[in-house]
């Protein structure tokens, strides 16, 4: 019960912790699945943009997976816009964080 509490709480401070703007709204959507892989891509109107390409992989003689390649771009309450770069495989998740200072 107490780890049931503790996630719920976890969760709820996460939720609450995530800048939001109400009247943010999508400029750009695309997205295309099919049995081999998938892609998708989007851009909203405060600045949040994404990009995922995913490709059916063979990892072993009995296993497939998922290899995915991709980017989320977002600017940070105190101006700062970090974009981040990541590669996630049978080797897990690899991000690149890139941080651009606007007033630079």
């Amino acid at each position: 019960m107490q780890k049931i509490v503790f996630i719920g709480l976890a969760l709820l401070a996460v939720v609450a912790a995530a800048p939001q703007d109400p009247q943010a709204y999508i400029l750009r959507q695309e997205s295309d699945v099919n049995p081999q892989g998938y892609n998708f891509e989007f851009e909203t109107s405060d600045g949040i943009s994404r990009q995922e390409h995913g490709v059916l992989k063979q990892i072993s003689e009995d296993h497939q997976g998922i290899e995915v390649n991709g980017s989320y771009k977002y600017t940070a309450p105190d101006g700062l816009v970090y974009t981040v770069n990541f590669i996630a495989n049978e080797h897990g998740f690899q991000p690149q964080e890139h941080v651009e200072h606007p007033s630079q």
